[in-house]
Order: C-alpha cells, then structure tokens, then sequence
C-alpha cells in the first residue's frame, strides 16, 4: 500500500531568508469503490485505512444497510490508484445495481457528481434521544482532545480529523484524511468494524458541519455533532429536522449550540 506521507524537497524564503528545506505532505491517491464489479465513486483520499472508508462510504451514502449486505472485500492496488472492491449479497446486489450512481470528486467536494439536485438534500432519518449526556466540559474540549490523536497532522499540517467521543472516556477513535468527508467515513467505517454503535457518542470534526457532514453523521446514527468551525445555514436546517445536535466553535473555553441542547448536560 502506498505511504500517506511522503518527504519532498523545497525551498522556504522567511525575513528576506533563503533555505532549502525538507517537507513531510500527505499523499493523495484515486481510490475506487466499486459494487459487484462496477464503479460507484472515485474519490481522492490518503492511502490509508481504506477498508474503513470504503465501508463508512457506503454506509453514510446509503448504499449498504450494515456489514450483512457484504459477502466479500478486498484493497487491490493498482499503478494508477487503488480500488476497495464489494461483493454483495444477493438481495442488496440487484438494489445497488438499481441506484448506481458514478461519482468523481475532489477532496473538498461531498456531493460532485451527483445524477439529480433531490440527492443534495435528501431525505434523512429522525435520530432518537441517546440514554447518554455529553457533559459542557467535553464537548467544549472534544476539537483539543481530538488533537492528540492526529499523527498525520502533527506531521504536515494538511488533513483533517473525525473522532469519536464516548461521554466519561474522551476521544475512543479517529480517523484522518486529506478530506473531510474522507475522515469522517473513515471513522465510520472503522466504528462499525469494531462493533462500536456510532449512536454511543458524539462525532467531532476538526472542520466546518456542512450539508454532507450532518448528512453522514446522522446516516451513521450518532446524536451529537461537535465541529471546530462554523455550520452553514442549511447544514443546520438539515440537523433540527434530523435531531442532530450541532455545538460548533468548540475550541477550549466554549462552544456554540444550534440545535437540540438537551444531550448537553445543563443545557435546556
């Protein structure tokens, strides 16, 4: 498998200063998700962990129910990119075959390629109360705590980060990519192929909440969304309907909250 970081050569000109220099950058490499032989989305994403993206894709996306509807996978790689290959069951085969849909995006894009404007905004499920309350002290320190669980990041400061935060035990996964939307399905993927149920925790993300992000994280189950920057308008339209709490610019001594406070202990 290809490495996530590579070390290249430049040049850094800083106070009128010159000096050649040596840069860790993190990777970026076509992946493939293909269904029963067919390609349903090609997405650039850091070679790694590609197991969990493939599944926490087509998890988010609705394409598959659950690790039942799998009846086989594999990673091959290829000169040109890798490809993480379904093979379905019976049932789910002939559904998916039905919904195929290409998609070809760039890391800072969720929704290229899309065949119609209803998929944008589609319809999502209604997300139920959790047991469980996140306390305002973790979720005002959830965006710090995740920061120690990004090695990639510590060594090029270009990806992002999804983390997972189980109320009493702190950040319990994570998951990076050079794209957002990557990381977050990568985090998926990765808590269901663990037997972790996403509807035990909160999701955080080192990145804006738009539109996709609460699309993902309420395909995924999880009730709570903790993101280090600003949501859109319609992100947050999106997440009232869906009973997704949102609390953005959680940064250390704070936090703002846009929707269902209540899984917030103190909050009304």
């Amino acid at each position: 498998m290809a490495k996530p970081v590579r070390s290249l050569p430049g040049s850094a000109r800083r106070g009128g200063t010159r000096a050649d220099i040596s840069r860790s950058l993190p990777e970026e490499t076509p992946v493939a998700i293909t269904f029963d032989g067919a390609t349903q989305a090609v997405m650039m994403a850091t070679p790694a962990d590609i197991e969990d993206f493939a599944l926490g894709f087509a998890l988010s996306e609705g394409i598959l129910g659950g690790p039942q509807d799998i009846a086989g996978f594999e990673v091959v790689e290829h000169g040109a990119g890798i490809e993480a290959r379904f093979w379905l069951a019976a049932d789910r085969s002939a559904e998916v075959k039905a919904r195929r849909r290409a998609m070809l995006g760039p890391v800072g894009c969720g929704l290229c390629g899309i065949d119609s404007l209803d998929q944008a905004l589609r319809p999502l499920p209604v997300l139920r109360d959790p047991a469980w309350q996140v306390t305002a002290a973790e979720v005002a320190g959830a965006t710090e705590a995740l920061r120690r669980h990004q090695p990639l990041h510590d060594q090029t400061r270009a990806v992002h980060a999804a983390g997972f935060l189980e109320p009493g035990r702190g950040i319990t996964c994570a998951r990076e990519d050079v794209g957002r939307h990557n990381a977050l399905d990568k985090l998926i993927g990765a808590l269901v192929r663990q037997g972790t149920d996403p509807a035990a925790g909160a999701v955080v993300l080192t990145s804006r909440v738009s539109v996709e992000m609460v699309q993902k994280t309420v395909m995924a189950g999880s009730p709570v969304l903790i993101a280090v920057s600003a949501p859109t308008a319609t992100a947050l339209g999106l997440a009232r309907e869906a009973g997704l709490s949102v609390a953005a610019f959680a940064r250390g001594d704070g936090y703002d909250i846009y929707s269902h406070p209540g899984r917030i202990a103190g909050e009304d």
